[in-house]
C-alpha cells in the first residue's frame, strides 16, 4: 500500500505543473518564454500517424443518461438536455446543450470526461477554446501550424510551448481527418 502511493507522487506531481502551464496559457502569461522549444517528450512510438483521440472520453452521442449522471457538475437536466439533443456534429453543439446547465469551471470538469475529437485541421477557435486549460495563446498555436499532417507534428509544434505531458493531454482531445 505504502508503495503504491509513493508511485502516485511524480504523477501527482506532474499533473500539478501541467495544470500551472495551462493556467498561465490560458491567462495569457507573457512571462512563459515560447522563444525556447520545450524538450517534447512523446508518448507513442515516433513517426505514428495515428489519431489520437482518448477512447477514455465518453462520447456525447453515445453515453447514457447514468453514465452522464456520474460526471460531476452534470445533473438531471443537463444529462436530459444532452441526450434530447443528440447527433452531435461537433463540440460546439454539444457546448450548447449543456451552456445554461453548466458554469464555466463545471464545463471544463465536464470536458475532461465528456468530448467529441475535434478535427485539427478545420476546428473552429470556438471548439480549440473549449479544451479544458486551452486559452487564446495556446488556441493561435494550434491554428499556426496548420495544416497538421500528422498527430507526430502536432506533438513537435505544441511540443515547443509545453512539456510532454501536456502535449500528451491535449492530443487526446484533437484527431486528424
Amino acid at each position: 500500500m505504502i508503495r503504491a502511493r509513493a508511485s502516485l507522487v511524480p504523477l501527482a506531481l506532474a499533473l500539478a505543473v501541467s495544470t500551472v502551464a495551462c493556467d498561465a496559457l490560458r491567462e495569457g502569461d507573457q512571462a512563459a518564454d515560447t522563444t525556447t522549444p520545450a524538450a517534447a517528450e512523446t508518448t507513442a512510438s515516433a513517426g505514428s500517424t495515428e489519431t489520437s483521440a482518448s477512447s477514455t472520453f465518453l462520447d456525447p452521442n453515445a453515453a447514457t443518461r447514468e453514465q452522464l449522471l456520474a460526471l460531476p457538475g452534470i445533473d438531471s437536466a443537463a444529462a436530459n438536455a444532452l441526450v434530447q439533443g443528440r447527433q452531435y456534429e461537433n463540440m460546439i453543439a454539444v457546448d450548447r446543450a449543456l451552456a445554461s446547465h453548466l458554469t464555466e469551471a463545471e464545463r471544463d470538469s465536464v470536458y475532461t470526461r465528456l468530448w467529441k475529437p475535434i478535427d485539427l485541421n478545420t476546428a473552429t477557435k470556438e471548439e480549440i477554446l473549449l479544451i479544458p486549460g486551452v486559452g487564446p495563446r495556446m488556441q493561435h498555436e494550434f491554428e499556426e501550424y496548420r495544416p497538421y499532417n500528422s498527430i507526430e507534428r502536432f506533438r513537435r509544434e505544441i511540443g515547443k510551448y509545453v512539456d510532454g505531458a501536456e502535449v500528451a493531454r491535449l492530443e487526446r482531445y484533437v484527431t486528424i481527418r
